[in-house]
């Protein structure tokens, strides 16, 4: 069912020409040589009527000679139905029924032609007859989408007539797509859940995840013992069978790794940025037709970058009572200026509170300046006081130049044995 301007039609986008001929008029108009000397009302006298026009005859026979290269008879009748201007021709009409067919999508945003046959008009479309257009169109909007066609024609009496047809369509999601990420210390994870909406069963040809700028990306497969990277393509299948996600809500989960590219990318972050990357994903239904679907950029973790961070790096798997013990820690300048001397220390909470691991040896550990973007490892001897899972708390760090104090170290828990 379509509409019109004028209200519902049922009827399809069809058009019957039927043009008839016109007269041919052959300019310039001729005229009797008796009307630019004698009135008409000359004729009313008997004896004019029956001696002038021999008179004017016998003159203008002298006068229409072939020789006459002025053609100065070209004007004069040769018959009565010279007066019409007629020339006993049939003139067919110039746009002898041609159609001119135009076909646009217009959605919310914008309208974009896809049809239109102004340079080189539909000639004629037969009684009963048809004529088949194929339009097409990436569809790229969701909501109401509207086809319009229009054709511009003569009717049978010749009348420019012009016709608009309208097919209302609304366009929907065919599939879902579910993020979720995770950040496990250094590396994120992405897990994507894919739901079929439609009637019919969609293979999926390809569902990659484009990383941002800085990130690679690892999709991991339940099926293999190693991840396959996205970022390489020597290690892409030449094959890869489609995934089918069954109609009426199939799902299918996807998951991949995400990490910094280098070490070096960390610096080149800006801080706040939390954009991970897209999904491509492309499709077939049973019968071949194809579909492709981008999402929009998906999003972790804000990703503040410290001046200074403190890691751990290593811890003894044996820590013994009263015995010390080696911690391996890093100081990272993330800055592009030098920072430091540095202090290190176990701050303390509260004034009542006993530590169970303290510093073995002076209380304060002192460390040169570290350069822009560079970092510098250093041990740090403790010793635990009680048995059992006791933590590691407090470690802070400070600069004496800046007289600044960053944020201390997260709590790490260790295991205390007896000798």
């Amino acid at each position: 069912m379509s509409t019109t301007q004028q209200g519902t039609h049922s009827l399809a986008f069809r058009v019957m020409r039927l043009c008839k001929p016109s007269f041919h008029v052959e300019p310039p108009f001729r005229l009797d040589p008796a009307d630019l000397f004698v009135g008409e009302d000359i004729f009313d006298d008997p004896l004019a009527a029956a001696n002038l026009p021999p008179l004017l005859s016998s003159q203008l026979t002298k006068s229409m000679d072939s020789s006459d290269l002025t053609y100065g008879n070209r004007f004069l009748l040769h018959h009565p139905s010279d007066a019409m201007g007629f020339s006993g021709l049939l003139l067919l009409p110039q746009s002898f029924g041609d159609i001119i067919i135009k076909a646009e999508i217009q959605t919310e945003r914008q309208r974009i032609l896809l049809l239109d046959t102004s340079k080189s008009p539909v000639e004629s479309v037969r009684a009963g007859g048809r004529y088949d257009f194929i339009v097409e169109h990436d569809v790229k909007e969701l909501g109401a989408h509207t086809l319009v066609c229009t054709a511009l024609y003569n009717d049978n009496d010749g009348e420019r007539k012009y016709l608009p047809q309208f097919f209302k369509f609304v366009v929907a999601n065919p599939l879902s797509v579910r993020t979720k990420v995770r950040t496990v210390k250094e590396t994120t994870y992405l897990e994507a859940c894919i739901e079929n909406h439609t009637k019919s069963n969609l293979y999926m040809d390809q569902v990659e995840f484009e990383p941002a700028p800085h990130w690679s990306a690892t999709v991991l497969k339940a099926d293999e013992l190693h991840p396959a990277d996205n970022s390489s393509t020597g290690g892409r299948e030449i094959f890869k069978p489609p995934i089918l996600i069954r109609s009426g809500g199939g799902i299918h989960n996807y998951l991949y790794q995400l990490k910094l590219a280098s070490p070096d990318s960390a610096q080149m972050k800006v801080e706040g940025t939390n954009i991970l990357g897209k999904l491509q994903i492309t499709w077939r239904t049973n019968l071949g037709e194809p579909g492709r679907l981008q999402t929009q950029q998906i999003l972790g973790t804000p990703i503040s970058r410290k001046e200074i961070e403190l890691q751990i790096l290593e811890i003894p798997s044996l820590i013994n009572l009263d015995k010390s013990f080696l911690v391996h820690l890093n100081l990272t300048n993330h800055t592009d200026r030098e920072l430091g001397p540095f202090e290190v220390r176990l701050s303390q909470n509260s004034a009542h509170e006993e530590k169970k691991v303290m510093i073995n040896g002076l209380q304060t550990m002192v460390l040169p300046q570290v350069e822009a973007f560079g970092s510098t490892d250093f041990h740090l001897s403790l010793i635990a006081t009680k048995l059992g899972v006791q933590r590691i708390t407090g470690i802070t760090v400070s600069d004496t130049t800046e007289k600044k104090t960053y944020d201390p170290l997260p709590d790490v828990e260790i295991f205390v044995e007896s000798d």
